[in-house]
């Protein structure tokens, strides 16, 4: 296997650790949401669920530490590339839409009050 290859390979490793982590903080706090709302639609009390809900919110603290890494680990990996000399690989992301998809224009939701 050639050298970019393997370099490849572990960039779409590491690409896929970053999604991963990502989607995990999106599962957990939707995990929050669904709790706060089921809760309130069955006329629960806040302080019955408060300990479950705050192990959730423990587990979004840790994804995000988590994520802290795998970030400092991307940029570790990037300078041990530099340092060995292997030029530029970019890979780029994933998620960007295809050519022929055009992107609705950002409207600013922001207003004075």
């Amino acid at each position: 296997m050639d050298k970019a290859a393997v370099v490849a390979g572990i960039a779409g490793e590491l690409n896929e650790t970053e999604r991963a982590v990502d989607a995990a903080l999106v599962h957990a706090t939707g995990m929050v949401q669904a709790m706060i709302a089921g809760r309130t639609a069955l006329g629960i009390s806040p302080i019955a669920a408060a300990d479950s809900q705050a192990k959730v919110m423990a587990a979004i603290a840790a994804l995000s530490t988590a994520r802290d890494a795998v970030v400092a680990c991307h940029e570790e990996m990037a300078k041990d590339h530099r340092r060995m000399g292997w030029g530029t690989y970019a890979l780029g992301t994933l998620d960007k839409p295809a050519e022929s998809e055009s992107r609705p224009p950002v409207r600013n939701v922001l207003r004075a009050v």
